[in-house]
């Protein structure tokens, strides 16, 4: 059973300081992981000469565009193109992220704050090949910016990579990823900024397993009703109809139609005690508040998303408050109609990563539990019933 101290740090992490020049572009060639196709890939930057032809390709996550680059603050960002030739250019806009580089589904290289310009990955074979860039990192702090894909005079566009099915995740910290990639729960908050890895967390986990395209729609210390420690900010649904932290600029979800969401939220609603000059004056009270606010945040997930197949997900809390409360919202929804939804447990979790948070293992049993709910019931991703 999870104890209080073990989401006592569910806040958000921010970045301290730019790195200089590259900001600790790593363009190792990760031999180990690599294909005969990709073995030889290097990270560079571009000649300031270099004057490529745009590439066509596809986004997955919540982004707006200024005309020239895509602008996101929501984490799980990726872009993704196909090609045939020997490299593949990208351009970087401006804004703490970490991203990663994978050719033909390897990862050939890790950018840490790079400095905004032109970069290539060179060295492939001449062949066919997919090129995808994960945003991992989060960024309450402020948003960041992609410029692209481009090929030079010897390459050739190829269609856009494109996937039936697609599922979303909406939660907190736990969505998010905070903090996964250290197996330490002492962290400062550099140290949970660097190692924070979206595509660690069990929303991509599970997503490429289905083979789905996703969306992360999560925000480390926020709640249904209540944030970490009553921190003053948007809730999660307060938060989720815009597409930048702002609360100004709306999401166009027009291409976006998920045959299944996943929720996981309320660790920050009950994991810290009540305070003086909170809005509720007893823990009955704010339960009883998350469990209308959590229904209606899902009949209006429900309208926006027609047929998709739902899932609320229970993390561990002290005396199962989350549990029952959960439980509770899905038995009101049940009652007012709603037919296309589960309650899944993720069952006890070590949290041995920062601040008390989800370890990659696990992050893995997390992805295990969805798994499992969707390959007992391939139906749901067609609309159909379980």
């Amino acid at each position: 059973m999870q104890t209080s101290p073990s989401s006592r740090t569910s806040g958000p992490p921010r970045p301290d300081r730019r790195a200089v020049a590259f900001g600790g572009l790593a363009a190792t060639c990760w031999a180990a992981l690599a294909g005969p196709a990709v073995a030889q890939a290097r990270v560079e930057r571009a000649p300031a000469a270099d004057a490529p032809t745009p590439l066509p390709f596809a986004v997955g996550g919540r982004v707006i565009s200024d005309g020239e680059d895509l602008t996101y603050q929501w984490p799980g960002v990726y872009f993704e193109a196909a090609f045939t030739g020997v490299s593949v250019f990208f351009r970087v806009g401006a804004g703490d992220q970490i991203l990663h580089l994978l050719i033909d589904g390897r990862r050939v290289g890790e950018m840490i704050r790079p400095a905004a310009g032109l970069y290539r990955i060179t060295g492939l074979e001449p062949a066919a090949h997919r090129v995808r860039i994960e945003v991992v990192s989060e960024h309450q702090a402020g948003p960041a910016r992609f410029g692209g894909f481009a090929l030079g005079a010897d390459g050739v566009a190829g269609a856009r990579p494109r996937r039936r099915r697609q599922i979303e995740f909406i939660g907190d910290s736990h969505t998010v990823g905070y903090g996964v990639g250290r197996d330490q729960r002492d962290c400062t908050t550099e140290e949970v900024w660097a190692s924070t890895d979206n595509s660690s967390a069990f929303g991509p986990l599970t997503a490429r397993r289905r083979q789905a395209d996703y969306q992360t729609n999560a925000i480390s210390g926020r709640g249904v009703v209540r944030n970490y420690a009553g921190a003053a900010a948007p809730t999660l649904p307060q938060a989720y109809p815009y597409a930048l932290f702002d609360g100004a600029t709306r999401y166009d979800a027009t291409d976006w139609s998920p045959q299944v969401v996943v929720i996981d939220l309320g660790t920050n609603d009950f994991s810290t005690p009540l305070a003086a000059g909170e809005p509720w004056t007893s823990r009955e009270a704010l339960r009883a508040d998350f469990e209308a606010t959590y229904a209606r945040f899902v009949q209006t997930l429900r309208a926006r998303n027609g047929g998709a197949f739902l899932i609320l997900l229970t993390p561990p809390s002290a005396e199962d408050e989350i549990a029952v409360a959960v439980g509770r919202v899905a038995e009101r929804l049940k009652a007012a109609g709603e037919d296309r939804l589960a309650v899944l447990a993720t069952g006890p979790l070590a949290f041995t990563a920062c601040d008390w948070h989800p370890s990659r293992r696990d992050q893995e049993q997390i992805a295990g539990v969805l798994s499992a709910f969707l390959d007992a019931h391939p139906e749901v991703w067609d609309g159909r019933r379980p």
